[in-house]
């Protein structure tokens, strides 16, 4: 398991510990940023012939990355690093029929993570005078509309479940459906969490929100909370737990189960999983008059244009809106041809 705070250099690790301490992201989140610039100085080195020959690449030390190299790194170093893993990365590294070259989204993460570094030793550690990646621009992604269940396949769904563990794949999926938490705030919630009609969600960054429980998913929990009751468990504070060891549920758990539901509902459960019932909250939500400010602070999105992608989606509001123009009426005349003139001989 990688462990940033023993294998990173100092000028990294300290940028992480800022973003672990006081910009309060998680440690998953952390990570993730210590394996990009982790990935990036090695690319580094490799172009530079810093590092030991024939060593491979996923091998090499970053130990001796300190400000001089960090210093020297210009945009065109990043943008042939952004043209390596287009091309030449492998997208599935431990696979034996992976793919290469990573999706745009992925680079543009990466670019992220590069531009948040060079941010830090400029603006809060001043360490460099100048940013080199002030301009650094990332790819241009598609904005693909998110894939959802219509209401119809959302009762489906819930329709389907059955036989074991019912009671509390039931709660699971009414949760995601109609408070649309992501599956990490799934499986982190604990009893003390439901009180009173309310919910409370610790979602990313550490970042707390209170769900107000509709019907359905207040008759859900309590029907899981009287079953789970009765159980012996190992883990009591875990809201969801697994009937087999008695331990909170997985993330794993969670995706398995959405699947299998799927499956059990006539759904294709290749095009769905756990995420798009996320999607599936928020668009029925913002069909049925929740306004998008309202479904910000639901979903817990930090930024407003995360939630935009929604306004989208095929809506109502979208048709009132094609009805409204005054030219909606409007048809193409028929005119009458002109009358030939009569041909001579």
């Amino acid at each position: 398991m990688t462990d940033y705070r023993t294998e990173a250099p100092p000028i990294i690790r300290d940028f992480l510990v800022y973003h672990e301490t006081i910009q309060n992201h998680s440690k998953k989140t952390v990570d993730e940023y210590f394996l990009d610039l982790r990935n990036f100085f090695r690319y580094l080195k490799v172009q530079r012939r810093l590092a030991e020959k024939d060593v491979p690449m996923d091998s090499i030390s970053i130990d001796d990355v300190d400000l001089e190299l960090v210093s020297s790194v210009t945009l065109t170093d990043v943008y042939n690093y952004m043209s390596y893993l287009s091309r030449d990365r492998a997208a599935h590294p431990n696979s034996d029929s992976t793919s290469y070259g990573l999706a745009p989204s992925a680079r543009a993460r990466k670019i992220a993570t590069i531009r948040s570094f060079y941010k830090y030793l400029t603006v809060k550690a001043k360490l460099m005078k100048e940013n080199p990646m002030q301009d650094l621009d990332s790819p241009r992604l598609k904005k693909a509309l998110p894939r959802y269940l219509d209401l119809d396949e959302s009762i489906e769904l819930l329709d389907s479940v059955e036989g074991k563990n019912s009671s509390r794949d039931y709660c699971i999926l009414t949760l995601f459906l109609n408070c649309g938490l992501r599956i990490s705030e799934l499986v982190g919630l604990n009893v003390t969490d439901v009180r009173e009609g309310q919910l409370r969600v610790l979602g990313k960054g550490n970042k707390e929100r209170i769900l107000y429980l509709n019907e359905a998913c207040q008759n859900a929990l309590q029907d899981w909370l009287t079953e789970r009751s009765a159980l012996t468990l190992v883990d009591r504070n875990a809201l969801f737990v697994t009937l087999q060891n008695r331990r909170r549920i997985s993330t794993a758990a969670v995706h398995k189960l959405v699947k299998k539901h799927l499956a059990a509902a006539g759904l294709d459960s290749s095009q769905y999983s756990s995420h798009k019932l996320r999607h599936t909250a928020a668009t029925l939500m913002l069909q049925n008059g929740v306004d998008v400010r309202t479904l910000q602070e639901v979903l817990g999105h930090d930024n407003l244009n995360t939630t935009q992608i929604y306004t989208h989606i095929d809506s109502e509001n979208l048709r009132t809106a094609a009805r409204a123009n005054p030219l909606a009426k409007v048809r193409k005349s028929k005119k009458t041809a002109p009358k030939e003139p009569d041909s001579q001989d």
